[in-house]
């Protein structure tokens, strides 16, 4: 029996609901039909096999107890035919023996009848979304593999001259233009002098150019320069020079995680001028080489020029900011070739949506400036932008790939909005980053009051990135209390701002803004190091006590983790089993073949790994045989849940996975005495929460420390003083 829904079959999500109970598969059907699944049904594990011997699967919603096997009969025939449809086990059984076994085998989720319906919908769209997303990583990886090949490809065989330096100005790598370009052979260059290839009269010119050591929007960019040809390049006359255009930059490197980064050479690009039939705009030193824009330098000019314009006329001018909004991710995910190309195609679009008369310039790597003279006011200004947001609802076609890109534009007028270049400019960013702060892929015009929240923002992310080198950043410690050792047997190390102005600041209020910033390495790589610094002081009276602390997403994607993480513990004297990473529950399961590669490195260290916030979701389970993870940490939200005397069946079910799975059980959150009790007679024996003690400064956790280094009284609680007297 088949639910059908209206799609083409390459868009359907294909579905086989496993029960042998008739009315019950009929109504799953029906609860889940939707335009973009095809629902099958069959009721036995013989049907389901024939059934998967002649088609593939998105997601099986399997029955454990079926009329001639167990669904883990099924399971064991996807494995050993080596097959990757998801599978929800759904059970009336509440012992952990089912979950356990049903997970062991992949299973993506697990749901104990009775179920209701809201919570079927969402393990399945959970499943559905999995798997889109493993095969997105799938693909994103044979991207990734395929642009490092061909930027490979593309930097052998450019046709710009591609160079690097290194620091006495020596060359380290030539692509083979150089041979056809100046008729030299890269071998004999290769470690010779730059300066041997300069034209000498431009020799001094060059000395600062051609070997640049700055970065950013000081480095060389855009420079004309000539070069020397080789004496015995035929067909050209060795006094006759070749003219290129330069961009240069200098490249830096962190011999450790701690030192300041020091300048290791340079890099960089020439580009051929003196043949005939090269576009105009790339000859000239007013225009983009990558979009062949007008540059900032003429984008000015035009821009005064309108401005006097309009004074005369009386009449309006308008300045639109444009940002491309998640770029980082095509450059990270694609490489920049790609990110190259597609900013081209934006460049083209955005040229195609103006008028003529109006002038683009590129602003910075994704961002763009418009000049829209003779405007008659908001209404016009404000049907070109609508043009603009209507021109990128169609995606980018970039080789082999298609990329949906959306834009935040803010605009500025002449004169309401400002009397000068810069203000207009500067008022048109502070609109476009009021679209970002409140949705993305919109536009909307400057307003005063957006200035001082800008101002406002501005000023706390600047504070923010001095609060490192001006050591406002500390920590906070939180105890681990063994209930059956009855003492403190670790300490979990919080980040805390103590801003001069407005005190102690949360994490919450500033993390994301690391994140955005890029700078969450620099505040994991001091929390580590001050966290481990702390815990070589704390060991010498207490030997066992160990740290954790926290990990975010970004922090996986630095190739620098492991090594920053195993430096801290060598230069304190630490083993890697004293620390522990907690990372949530939440991170695991929507980053997790790539979170899981990054863990194994950090358990091979010997480093400890807790999945925080756990019981969220049975999906993450199905990593963690492949990381090996250390511990568990109980949600607080089912902590909370706990009544007394009362039967916890959540709680229950994490304890016997932990158990199953043999990795230690801890819960978060404990604030009272029946939580307690009600843990440790499921078998946790670890427990965090206010009940013991709120997060200190370092001092009171010392002193916390010192006073309950021995065990107190006997039973099993902690010692009364521990147990209510720690809360400040």
């Amino acid at each position: 029996m088949d639910a059908r829904q209206r799609s083409s079959p390459e868009t359907l999500a294909r579905i086989l609901v496993i029960d042998d109970e008739p009315s019950l598969t009929r109504s799953i059907a029906a609860l889940l039909q939707a335009h973009d699944r095809l629902i099958e049904t069959c009721g036995s594990v013989a049907e389901a096999l024939s059934r998967l011997n002649a088609s593939a699967y998105d997601l099986l919603l399997l029955d454990y107890r079926l009329p001639d096997a167990t669904g883990l009969a099924v399971m064991d025939w996807l494995i050993s035919h080596e097959r990757r449809e998801s599978v929800i086990m759904i059970s009336a059984e509440h012992s952990t023996d089912a979950a356990i076994g049903a997970l062991r085998r992949g299973a993506r989720d697990f749901l104990l009848k009775p179920y209701t319906a809201d919570q079927l919908r969402h393990a399945v769209n959970n499943a559905l979304a999995q798997r889109q997303i493993e095969r997105n990583q799938r693909q994103a990886r044979q991207r990734l593999e395929s642009s490092e090949r061909m930027h490979r490809y593309l930097v052998e065989n450019s046709l710009d001259l591609i160079y690097t330096l290194d620091v006495d100005g020596r060359f380290s790598y030539l692509n083979q233009r150089i041979e056809s370009l100046l008729g030299h052979s890269r071998s004999t260059l290769i470690g010779h002098h730059f300066s041997e290839i300069i034209y000498p009269e431009d020799l001094e010119r060059a000395r600062f150019s051609f070997n640049e050591r700055r970065t950013g929007r000081r480095a060389t960019s855009n420079f004309e320069l000539r070069l020397s040809r080789s004496q015995t390049m035929e067909g050209k006359a060795p006094q006759e020079p070749v003219t290129i255009v330069l961009n240069a930059m200098g490249i830096y490197n962190r011999d450790d995680a701690q030192a300041p980064a020091h300048y290791a050479g340079t890099y960089g690009a020439a580009r051929d001028l003196s043949g005939p039939g090269h576009d105009i705009a790339t000859r000239q030193p007013h225009h983009d080489p990558l979009t062949r824009l007008p540059n900032r330098e003429l984008f000015r000019d035009r821009l005064d020029l309108a401005i006097a314009q309009a004074r005369r006329r009386k009449g309006y001018i308008a300045v639109m900011f444009i940002d491309m909004d998640r770029f980082r991710f095509v450059n990270e995910t694609y490489g920049e070739s790609e990110g190259d190309a597609l900013l081209r195609a934006i460049a083209l679009r955005l040229r195609q949506s103006l008028r003529k008369g109006d002038t683009l310039t590129r602003h910075g790597s994704d961002e763009f400036l418009a000049l829209l003279p003779d405007v008659g006011g908001r209404d016009d200004a404000r049907i070109i932008a609508e043009k603009i947001l209507d021109a990128f609802r169609q995606p980018f076609s970039v080789g082999d790939s298609e990329f949906a890109a959306t834009l935040s534009l803010g605009l500025a007028l002449h004169p309401e909005d400002g009397s000068c270049a810069d203000e207009l400019i500067q008022h048109a960013s502070v609109a476009m980053h009021q679209v970002k702060s409140t949705g993305r892929d919109a536009h909307s015009f400057f307003a005063a009051d957006m200035h001082a929240n800008y101002r406002q923002r501005l000023s706390l992310e600047h504070e923010f990135r001095q609060a490192l080198s001006r050591q406002e950043l500390e920590l906070h410690y939180q105890p681990l209390v063994s209930i059956s050792r009855q003492r403190i047997t670790g300490m979990e190390a919080l980040v805390r701002w103590r801003h001069p102005r407005h005190g102690l600041v949360a994490p919450t209020r500033f993390i994301h803004m690391a994140e955005d910033a890029g700078i969450i390495h620099e505040i994991s790589r001091w929390v580590i190091e001050t966290g481990c610094a702390q815990l070589a002081n704390w060991r010498q009276d207490h030997p066992d006590l160990r740290l954790s602390t926290n990990l975010s997403a970004r922090d996986f994607d630095h190739p620098e983790l492991d090594l920053s993480i195993s430096r801290a513990l060598s230069r304190h004297g630490l083993t890697a089993g004293s620390l522990e990473l907690e990372i949530t529950e939440r991170l695991l399961v929507e980053n997790g073949e790539r979170i899981s590669l990054r863990m194994q490195g950090l358990r091979n260290l010997g480093v400890g790994i807790v999945i925080d916030d756990f019981g969220s979701g049975y999906s993450s389970l199905t990593h963690m045989q492949s990381c090996n993870i250390t511990r568990l940490k109980i949600d607080r939200r089912f902590v909370q849940d706990i009544k007394p005397a009362g039967h916890h069946p959540v709680v229950s079910v994490l304890a016997g996975i932990a158990r199953g799975f043999d990795v230690q059980l801890a819960a978060e959150g404990v604030e009272h005495k029946e939580q307690l009790h009600a843990l440790e007679s499921l078998g946790c024996d670890e427990m965090q929460g206010f009940l013991f003690s709120r997060p200190v400064d370092a001092e009171e956790a010392t002193r916390i420390l010192d006073e309950y280094r021995h065990p107190g009284l006997p039973g099993h609680l902690p010692p009364p003083a521990l147990t209510f007297q720690l809360s400040p």
